[in-house]
């Protein structure tokens, strides 16, 4: 009786991928890209200090830092809204005098979810004693959502280009058969970087522009 079980397993494969081997299909990319203007900046800052006593560098970063917080904290950022990244103490040599220095430093990220406060914010971070900026990256708070409807623009964008394959060969596309996401990504133009002036009243250093969501399928489309 197992016998019989396993020969019939065996062909029931064989004909399913028969089937499978003779069914006809196409199978095509789509595209689906959603732009918006973003509603978020994240700026990447760090505290840095040199000098020839270790204690002395820390002093000077803890001092900055403590002002840095407070300032965030009188223009009512939530503490969520930002934290320290990593803290660095290191030991240098010169190698052109021999004499031994340390470094500090800490990274601070700071979320800002109203883009017309960026200038006052960092006119503040500055006057606070921050003295670099790493990055500023901008976001949407809508993320998943827009991701959502560039998924749908990319399977119907499948869809039309399967439809253009199969009307060049008089055929026609029937179900998908498989769909399979094959990239996500966030594309986001170059923007000028700010110059490290104290008094930011009178300047703009950001142009935000547009950020696109960009999704990719992969779409296997039966051909009738």
């Amino acid at each position: 009786m197992k016998k019989l079980l396993f020969i019939f397993a065996i062909l029931t494969s064989v004909v399913s991928f028969s089937q499978e081997a003779s069914l006809q299909v196409v199978e095509v990319t789509g595209n689906g890209v959603v732009k918006v203007v973003p509603d978020q900046v994240v700026i990447q800052s760090r505290i840095e200090h040199m000098g020839e006593s270790a204690a002395e560098v820390k002093a000077q970063n803890d001092e900055v830092v403590d002002r840095i917080i407070n300032y965030l904290r009188s223009q009512r950022i939530p503490s969520s809204q930002f934290r320290t990244e990593y803290i660095r103490l290191n030991k240098e040599q010169n190698h052109r005098t021999g004499k031994t220095g340390f470094s500090a430093n800490q990274a601070i990220s700071i979320e800002l979810n109203d883009l017309d406060s960026y200038e006052t914010i960092m006119g503040g971070l500055l006057e606070a004693g921050l003295n670099r900026i790493d990055g500023v990256q901008f976001r949407s708070s809508r993320k998943e959502e827009l991701q959502s409807m560039a998924r749908r623009e990319a399977v119907l964008d499948a869809r039309e280009k399967a439809g253009e394959l199969a009307e060049a060969l008089d055929q026609e596309i029937g179900k998908a058969q498989r769909i399979t996401e094959v990239e996500t990504g966030n594309f986001q133009p170059v923007y000028r970087t700010m110059e490290m002036q104290a008094d930011m009243s009178d300047r703009e250093t950001i142009a935000p522009g547009e950020m696109e969501i960009n999704i990719k399928v992969n779409v296997r489309f039966e051909l009738k």
